[in-house]
């Protein structure tokens, strides 16, 4: 059974930049997209990103772009989030879940696993 675990999270100050990580077992990311999302307090989960390696695509949701990038490194399995100029409004729980495909990412499907998640908290 796949296992996602994310690490990174903390305290920043507006402003300030954050990078998270999601190592992935059992399943080779490679071959899968991996999509991070984030559940900040009262809210539903909110997708803030897709990537596949295989089909060389990534997709950034417009409250991130130009401000967080997605990276694979593929020989340590991992995936990762650089997230810059945070705003109190990206205080969440991040966590990141593998797919199959790019386009059940991207479509909102199934997910062949999912990570605990991670708290970023933006606060001055």
């Amino acid at each position: 059974q796949v296992q996602l675990v994310e690490s990174g999270g903390g305290l920043v100050k507006p402003g300030e930049s954050l990078s998270l990580a999601c190592a992935v077992s059992e399943l080779t990311l490679g071959h899968h997209t991996i999509g991070w999302f984030r559940q900040a307090p009262g809210k539903e989960d909110e997708k803030i990103s897709c990537r596949s390696s295989n089909i060389g695509t990534t997709w950034l949701d417009d409250s991130v772009r130009g401000r967080f990038t997605v990276a694979t490194d593929l020989a340590k399995n991992t995936g990762y989030l650089y997230m810059a100029n945070l705003k109190p409004e990206d205080t969440a729980v991040y966590y990141c879940a593998l797919f199959q495909q790019f386009r059940f990412c991207s479509e909102s499907g199934e997910y062949e696993g999912r990570g605990q998640g991670t708290q970023v908290t933006v606060s001055s």
